[in-house]
């Protein structure tokens, strides 16, 4: 046996040499430049030794190799750097498929992006039959395309149109759908029967060569000439725009590496590829998607934003107060990880209907395969339907779900705390409600905070803890771990009317309600944000949330600030809400009519809303409704970094891409300012608050930081 710090190396009596890739203080492999330094020193021996037969590849670690080293990517400034790092990758995988022996991949777990095109140039790849592993090239959601062979050795497996499907998605498949597509060689169900296949193959196949190196090859499907490929290929790229809307390049960059790729021998191809690659990496897009979605993400997942001094902890009772949509959803999740709940409502009746909500989900669930009756059954036997406040006893922590107003929560709260223990957390749900003043009837206000969950709690993937002017650095590191136990997403904010999420998001929804009163085409209003690369239109979303619940939580908004003697800001897209919503009573999606007339699962835009707000005859360019779109709520979230609402610019940029939607392609809301350089981000929101009004006056943090030259970075 041979040992580097890499990988262990030994050859069987039959030749065959297993080499079992492990980077040290890795948790995962990543096709780093020094890991693919011993794997080109392998081929080397594999091209020189008449006695080593064959080579397998596998992992000392639970996955394969899970893609490649972003470290390295990111320091990449030139498209001949990147078109470099591509040929030079390529390369030694080209001269592993030509060695004249066999290579087989044995994929113990999870494969993905640089991973599975190092599996792609083996001629062989057998993987263990584990559901929770995931094969796939997910590089499209970093703002990337499979730059190691991955474009041209996937549709030469199985086919342009799956291969299309599967790189602009980025979908993730199990080893039995993988195998299924014909990406793979076979499955096994241990380690020992995995790399047994493996051995058994290169033994079978002493002189292996890549089917796309065999004389009279053809693409599976055909090639980019064939007709039924010309037919995908000619209406991909519209299918790809009408949900991308141009703001991704790798979309496209994609589609024309499979088209192109596919007209030309395999070598031709993948300099192809690399071009395209190349294109990539230099594209702001990805910088942004890479900064935010990989380096960002990543530091929050470490707890960046949780208390350090502080033990971790994990909850093992939780109670919930209200079994409606949010209590219900976070009775799932919670109950799935494990957690006993205690799910409680004014009635048996709601308590119940809050837990059939589980139910449902996973009847579903079963009914697709993706859980077994026993697991359900065990889930479901996690949540306690109550009514009695006694049942909470015993609970670390206690989260209330109920309606966004003061004296019901109060309520709940003095009810809550009588039968907890004096050290279990208490958090409210609630959306806008300033947690400090939740937080006054409250017998321990060291321990409550705020949990924002965001609807349907199954599938978003963010949570807002917000920290009150008592609340303790044990508590919010209790919350923060709550978070992570649920597999959620934390970002932590400070106490404000709104806090950071719900304060960026109306403004998104209420420039789209001021320019229908200024008589914006409602059509060209919603083409805007979907062209912004918002996930929803400005007035369709606000439909979603429901006109009623704006009106309630505006209302209360103006009592609060009437009550501190302050004065209410009254909105140019208030008018049209009171309007639509109070005075003519269409109050969003649920009641069928808002904005849209909802038919079913069909929608249309209510016809009567260009007679009570008549287009005017000049109307606005696109360009200029995107920007007022998009810069209303960059400004916001710089006030929110200004005022300490958010306490990192990693919590803003992630808050606002998983918390409302703001355009991915962007990298958050804070991203947006410093792609565009904080200078020119002064001058054009000076220019639409010529046009439009003082909400548009730059946020004095972005003024400062365009005077030094400086842009929004943590520690």
């Amino acid at each position: 046996m041979t040992q580097n710090k890499f990988l262990t190396f030994e050859v069987d009596a039959a030749g065959i040499g297993l080499a079992t890739l492990d980077q040290p203080g890795r948790a995962m492999n990543v096709l780093t430049p020094v890991l693919m330094e011993a794997v080109a020193a392998l081929v080397e021996r594999l091209e020189k030794e008449d006695s080593l037969k064959g080579l397998v590849l596998t992992s000392g670690k639970p996955s394969f190799i899970v893609g490649a080293d972003i470290d390295q990517l990111n320091q990449i400034t030139t498209i001949d750097q990147a078109f470099r790092l591509g040929e030079e990758l390529k390369a030694l995988m080209r001269r592993m498929e030509k060695c004249g022996k066999p290579v087989v991949a044995a994929l113990n777990g999870t494969t993905l992006g640089g991973g599975l095109e190092l599996a792609m140039a083996c001629h062989a790849r057998f993987a263990i039959d584990d559901p929770k592993a995931k094969i796939g090239l997910p590089e499209v959601k970093l703002g990337l395309l499979p730059g190691g062979g991955g474009t041209q050795r996937l549709p030469r497996l199985i086919g342009i149109q799956k291969s299309l499907e599967l790189m602009t998605q980025g979908t993730e498949l199990s080893p039995a759908k993988a195998l299924g597509l014909g990406l793979l060689t076979g499955l096994a169900t241990t380690r020992e029967e995995l790399l047994q296949k493996a051995r058994d193959w290169c033994l079978a196949n002493p002189k292996a060569a890549q089917p796309w190196d065999t004389k009279g090859f053809r693409i599976p499907g055909g090639d980019s000439k064939s007709p039924a490929v010309v037919q995908v290929l000619s209406i991909a790229p519209s299918m790809a725009n009408a949900k991308a809307h141009g703001n991704y390049p790798a979309i496209t960059h994609i589609m024309s590496c499979l088209f192109e790729g596919c007209l030309l021998d395999i070598d031709n191809a993948l300099q192809v590829e690399s071009r395209y690659f190349a294109a990539c990496i230099v594209s702001q897009v990805s910088k942004n998607m890479i900064g935010t979605l990989w380096y960002q993400l990543n530091a929050i997942k470490k707890g960046q934003s949780r208390p350090k001094d502080v033990p971790a902890g994990k909850v093992k009772k939780l109670g919930i107060l209200g079994a409606g949509m949010m209590g219900a959803g976070i009775a799932y999740v919670s109950a799935k990880v494990g957690i006993d709940v205690v799910l409680l409502d004014a009635t048996q009746e709601n308590a119940e209907k809050g837990k059939a909500y589980s139910q449902g989900l996973l009847d579903k669930a079963l009914s697709r395969s993706k859980t077994t009756q026993e697991k359900r059954d065990a889930l479901l036997a996690r949540i306690l339907a109550t009514t009695r406040y006694e049942d909470l006893q015993g609970c670390d922590l206690v989260i209330e779900a109920v309606f966004e107003d003061r004296a019901i929560k109060a309520e709940c709260t003095r009810k809550a705390e009588a039968v907890i223990a004096a050290d279990a957390v208490f958090a409210s749900n609630t959306s806008t409600l300033p947690i400090t003043g939740l937080a006054q009837v409250s017998s321990r206000p060291a321990n409550f905070l705020g949990l924002h969950f965001f609807s349907p709690v199954d599938k978003m993937p963010l949570v807002e803890i917000i920290v009150g002017e008592k609340t303790s650095e044990e508590t919010l590191a209790r919350g923060f771990d709550y978070v992570l136990q649920i597999g959620k997403t934390p970002i932590v904010v400070n106490d404000s009317r709104g806090f950071y999420t719900s304060r960026v998001f109306a403004t998104y929804v209420m420039e789209g309600l001021a320019m229908l009163a200024e008589g914006v085409h409602p059509r060209s209003i919603e083409v805007a944000g979907i062209k912004a690369g918002m996930p929803m239109p400005p007035l369709a979303l606000q439909d979603e949330v429901s006109l009623g619940l704006s009106l309630h939580v505006s209302d209360q908004t103006r009592r609060d600030l009437e009550a501190e003697g302050k004065t209410y800001p009254v909105h140019p897209g208030e008018a049209v809400l009171r309007k639509v919503g109070g005075e003519l009573g269409r109050l969003g999606k649920k009641a069928g009519k808002g904005f849209y007339d909802y038919e079913g699962k069909e929608k249309s835009l209510w016809p009567e809303l260009t007679t009570l707000y008549p287009p005017r005859a000049e109307q606005p360019t696109q360009e200029e409704l995107v920007d007022r779109l998009m810069f209303i709520q960059a400004n916001e979230a710089a006030r929110c970094f200004e005022e300490r609402v958010v306490r990192s610019v990693a919590d803003a940029n992630i808050g606002s891409i998983f918390g409302w939607g703001f355009a991915p392609h962007q990298g958050g809301a804070l991203q947006f300012i410093n792609a565009m350089g904080a200078q020119r981000f002064v001058d054009r929101s000076r220019e639409l608050a010529k046009l439009h009004g003082a909400r548009f006056e730059p946020a004095a943090v972005v003024v400062k930081m365009a005077q030094e030259g400086a842009r929004f970075e943590d520690a």
